[in-house]
């Protein structure tokens, strides 16, 4: 069925109003990536502090094994899995599920698995992991806290089913303006990582040194630690989320560029060909009207012979 000018017309109207909806969503997304960028760069003063501490408890006390935790008869990974709640992100939950996925089957052993997201949570439901926990995504840098403390008490509350080792997984924005999907290991704390914090130099010349219990020093700064790498992991995920979600929305917006220009000309040339069909009707009729004797003239001639025949009679 071919397009009418009002047809034409509804379509150009509705494509407007989606226009404006993206853009709309262009500018929240470039603004929540700038805050969440904002965030992780503020986490570098904070970690610095709690990296020097723990340098102080390795020299110390000694290195930690896997964090105080007792080692599970079965061998238990452990996953922390952030995506998205919401859609419009390109394929940002697909590359991440399928990362996931890859990475978890090369390593033996049972699989429990937090997913932080509807949508990263749907993805990894139609693989075969074993899906523990769904949490929802923070729309806000202050609500990322609480969500790392809930993830916090996850892991610590699994008891005799605890995880031998868990890992998060996380986009990230790299060089180019392109995403990255990493994994880092949480627990237990990697040996290299923990000789590299070891040997870190003490910015002043006055040496520190915990004072009371080492032992309790020591896993308060790795709580501390954890907290930092998973508040960082969640927001390098939600700039990498916003930045998806921009780049989608760029893409709309030129789509529906494209689309209103298609539109419009259409729009016009059925709107000329309308004047113009119009036009050569006028010009027809007064062609038409133009060649054959006056309306006017034929009417006196019709009347002419009445008139002569009514004069007879008078007379």
């Amino acid at each position: 069925m071919s397009d009418t000018p009002v047809s034409l017309r509804r379509k150009i109207d509705g494509a407007m109003k989606l226009e404006t909806v993206v853009r709309t969503m262009k500018a929240v997304a470039a603004s929540s990536i700038g805050q969440y960028e904002t965030a992780v760069r503020a986490l570098a003063d904070y970690q610095r502090s709690v990296d020097l501490g723990l340098s102080v408890c390795f020299r110390q006390g000694g290195m930690a094994s896997n964090s105080g935790k007792r080692q599970p008869n079965t061998k238990i990974i452990g996953a922390i899995v952030f995506g998205s709640d919401q859609g419009l992100v390109g394929q940002f939950n697909e590359v991440m599920a399928e990362f996931t996925e890859k990475t978890l089957a090369a390593m033996p052993g049972d699989k429990k698995v937090w997913a932080v997201g509807e949508r990263i949570y749907s993805q990894l439901a139609d693989g075969n992991l074993s899906l523990v926990g769904r949490f929802s995504v923070p729309n806000s840098v202050a609500a990322i806290t609480s969500l790392v403390s809930e993830l916090q008490l996850q892991i610590e509350a699994q008891g005799e089913n605890a995880c031998s080792e868990i890992y998060v997984f996380h986009t990230r924005q790299a060089s180019g303006g392109l995403n990255e999907s990493v994994t880092q290991r949480l627990l237990p704390l990697d040996a290299t990582w923990q000789k590299t914090i070891a040997k870190t130099p003490w910015p002043t010349k006055s040496l520190p040194e915990v004072v009371g219990h080492d032992e309790e020093a020591r896993s308060a700064l790795i709580r501390e630690y954890l907290f930092i790498s998973l508040f960082k992991a969640c927001a390098e995920s939600l700039a990498s989320e916003n930045a998806s979600r921009l780049a989608a929305m760029q893409r709309a917006e030129k789509n529906i560029d494209s689309l209103l220009t298609t539109l419009n000309r259409t729009f016009y040339r059925l709107r000329q060909n309308s004047i113009d069909e119009e036009l050569f009707d006028v010009i027809s009729g007064f062609n038409a009207l133009s060649q054959k004797p006056s309306v006017k003239k034929m009417a006196n001639d019709m009347q002419m012979p009445h008139q002569r025949s009514n004069l007879a009679e008078a007379k």
